[in-house]
């Protein structure tokens, strides 16, 4: 091969698909240049995605590179002189470098020079710019990148684009598995922009030692690069022919349905006790005793994308009936996010975050709204189990971009073109802002909101909505009104300051009143709270025309 680039149009036979469909598979050739990315490897790249976005063809990248090719232009090299400051003594130094007149006539085109002549009327070409007779040494190659660049990230909103890192993938090579959005990578390795030792040399010290260090899996799967690792090219090839099996055979057509196996109408045998489990509720759980419990999608269909990245999301895809989805529910545990320490920072230390369930942090809200904008341009029906109490609003929080993250989840539903609906399952309950951005009103035409029976939602949760709502005097209103010692005391109360009580028993009576309110106090904040969650009911939610439907689970 004379160029580092591979290229097929592949017809395959699949379940979904028995007659036959079209893929467009492009890779590196690592054996030529290590892979690199020239002027004719980029021009064929650009050409290959063109034809993929045509042809609304899905687009597989086999990423195995080292990045933009850098280069020298080795007929200079061979033949250059240096004009010293004094030719008896190089340790003082040079002025500038230059080819002799028989050289320049050779290899003029490889250079923009300027001609001096000597006083010993030696002629010199001093060498301005070495500009090479082979294409591809320097920012051509880089300019070449910015075109493919550009070209795969329009196939992302085009067509289906996944690339499978199965070697290192360098510079260039990295931002297009970036670009690309979908990304698996092998575990062995990484997704980098620099090399280890480049960076070395630039810190001035031997901080790093090695490329997974930078882009290993234990980076790209928890921030948000990685939707699937896996332990090798098999497996990874599994895992793209599975993600196939959700995508149609033209981007745009109908969604590749099979029969279901598992019947749709059977029904959901997990059930939630304190809390909801998401997985369990997608894809079904074993029990103690090994029967299987059905969860609310086809058996075995569910893939989970992002799953090392904020890990209090879930997402991935399933299938309903034989039907694809998109999927995206709440964790309801407490998870760790673990930031690791930075070599180059010699103050850094690894830390453990805990992020509690039923809240969108930044990285959490991000990743929705990127599932949400995979989903879409997939052409998938989606199916969102809301399970927030709401956004986590801290200082850091808004900092990092909680915001931000959470307007985009309202633009991308928004313009979400396919049916979306909206749960809130068993135990479950949608608060607030997190209420705010999954409502239907974002997107009526395409967005139905449902709740389970015992399914909560309101601007706050009782105990906050209480210290607003109904404060301690209001308490005291209440239990005066309703506690018959309090009732009979207030009464006594009442004749003695009529009646021209003594001053003793006026205050003994207070004294009652307020041991007795002190003693009431614990019970009423319950009742309060009972009668706060009143106001949280599906019955309500559906009264109010809020969901549209009381959906048992």
């Amino acid at each position: 091969n004379d160029i580092g680039m591979v290229a097929w149009i592949l017809e395959m036979s699949t379940p979904e698909f028995p007659n036959g469909r079209q893929i467009i598979v492009i890779a590196n050739d690592i054996t030529f240049r290590a892979g690199s990315f020239g002027p004719r490897e980029d021009a064929f790249f650009e050409a290959v995605t063109n034809l993929a976005c045509d042809k609304k063809l899905p687009l597989i990248y086999l990423a195995a590179n080292s990045g933009a090719r850098i280069g020298i232009a080795d007929e200079v090299k061979s033949c250059f002189r240096v004009g010293w400051s004094d030719e008896g003594s190089p340790e003082r130094g040079f002025q500038y470098i230059y080819l002799t007149a028989e050289d320049y006539d050779r290899i003029s085109s490889s250079v923009i020079a300027h001609k001096v002549q000597l006083d010993s009327g030696e002629v010199r070409w001093i060498i301005d710019s070495v500009v090479g007779k082979e294409d591809g040494l320097g920012v051509e190659n880089i300019h070449g990148s910015a075109a493919i660049a550009s070209a795969y990230s329009r196939a992302y909103e085009e067509t289906f684009t996944l690339t499978f890192v199965t070697g290192r993938t360098v510079g260039i090579g990295a931002y297009l598995a970036r670009l690309g959005i979908r990304c698996i990578q092998r575990l062995d390795q990484p997704i980098i922009l620099t090399g280890f030792s480049a960076l070395n040399k630039l810190l001035g010290r031997e901080v790093y030692s090695s490329h997974m260090q930078l882009g290993g899996p234990k980076i790209m799967a928890t921030n948000g690069v990685v939707h699937l690792t896996v332990s090798d090219d098999l497996e990874g090839v599994s895992n793209i022919l599975r993600w196939l099996s959700y995508v149609p055979a033209n981007i745009g057509g109908p969604l590749p349905i099979t029969k279901p196996l598992d019947p749709p109408d059977r029904p959901v045998a997990y059930i939630p006790e304190n809390t909801c489990d998401p997985r369990a509720a997608i894809r079904g759980v074993d029990d103690s005793q090994g029967k299987w419990l059905g969860g609310m999608f086809d058996k075995d269909s569910f893939v989970e994308t992002f799953e090392g990245w904020a890990k209090t999301v879930v997402t991935g895809r399933a299938k309903l009936g034989g039907i694809p989805v998109g999927v995206i529910a709440v964790e309801t545990q407490t998870m760790m996010q673990l930031i690791p320490a930075d070599p180059g920072q010699l103050d850094s230390r690894e830390r453990s975050v805990p992020r509690a369930g039923q809240v969108w942090f930044p990285d959490s809200a991000t990743k929705t709204a990127q599932a949400l904008l995979d989903f879409n341009r997939e052409g998938l029906p989606l199916f969102i189990l809301a399970n927030w109490r709401g956004f986590s609003g801290g200082q850091r929080d808004l900092f990092e971009g909680i915001l931000q993250a959470g307007s985009t989840i309202v633009e991308n539903l928004r313009t979400y073109n396919q049916p979306a609906f909206v749960y809130i399952p068993m135990a479950g309950e949608l608060r607030g802002g997190a209420w705010v951005v999954v409502d239907s009103k974002i997107n009526p035409d395409r967005i139905e909101c449902y709740a389970e029976r015992t399914a909560k939602g309101n601007v706050l949760e009782p105990q906050g909505l209480i210290e607003i709502k109904f404060r301690s005097e209001e308490l005291q209103d209440c239990m005066g009104r309703l506690d018959p010692e309090l009732i009979n005391l207030k009464a006594k109360l009442q004749g003695a300051k009529v009646g021209n009580g003594s001053l003793p028993d006026i205050e003994s009576l207070q004294k009652s009143i307020e041991a007795r309110t002190k003693q009431l106090l614990p019970l009423y904040t319950q009742i309060a709270i009972r009668f706060a969650e009143l106001h949280d009911t599906s019955l309500r939610m559906a009264a109010k025309g809020v969901i549209k439907k009381v959906v048992d689970w």
